[in-house]
């Protein structure tokens, strides 16, 4: 009878494990959902704002084809990949790798017209790209941290168990090939290189001629 008890007081234990560590990857997947969701809007955003960007450009510097004509591509194949159901997470990194590739040559252009880059119609729609921008890579450090969590109980023993258990699998990470191409609309001219001015030869003293008195 004590056996049985004994027996039963296990099953017991084991049965509120595997429920503790069923909600919990229940949470945790939630959560990775909900953090994507974040990056979700702030893509919409982004992908909203440049075409009225394109315009504003294409005002100034009408002969600039091929580089909007990569903007407007890129947007339309990033917008298509998160609209995708099945497209996933790292199809749509490198989507928005590839726009903020455009978005850099569309930024480096805009260099050569003053005119552009004292528009007023410019500078406000760089300033709300670059907050959407900061507001993008602070939701993607939150996801990638959610995903680790997640990724690494899916991997632990003895949590992987339950996960192989009732099918939890590892999220993607939100990663793109170079993060600075993220941020195209800050141009630091700071940064660029200035070559070193040589240094002054030392100076010597020619030695004091033999044969003269010191006045």
């Amino acid at each position: 009878m004590i056996a049985l008890w004994i027996v039963l007081g296990v099953v017991v234990v084991i049965g509120l494990a595997l429920v503790v560590s069923y909600n919990r990857f229940v949470r945790q997947r939630n959560l990775v959902q909900e953090s994507w969701k974040q990056i979700d809007v702030e893509l919409k955003r982004r992908h909203d704002l440049i075409p009225n960007l394109v315009e504003t450009v294409k005002g100034y510097a009408t002969q600039e084809r091929v580089v909007l004509t990569s903007v407007t591509e890129a947007r339309a194949a990033a917008m298509q990949a998160l609209q995708a159901p099945t497209g996933g997470v790292a199809a749509q990194a490198q989507a928005e790798t590839n726009l903020g590739r455009a978005l850099g040559g569309l930024f480096a252009v805009a260099e050569n017209y003053p005119d552009l880059k004292s528009s007023q119609n410019f500078l406000a729609l760089q300033q709300q790209l670059a907050e959407t921008e900061d507001r993008i890579a602070a939701g993607r450090r939150f996801y990638n941290g959610n995903v680790r969590a997640l990724n690494t109980r899916v991997e632990a023993f003895p949590s992987s168990i339950v996960a192989s258990m009732f099918n939890f699998e590892k999220a993607e990470y939100f990663e793109l090939d170079d993060p600075a191409e993220r941020q195209p609309v800050g141009v630091d001219f700071s940064q660029l290189s200035v070559p070193p001015t040589s240094p002054r030869p030392p100076t010597t003293q020619s030695p004091p001629q033999t044969g003269q008195s010191p006045t």
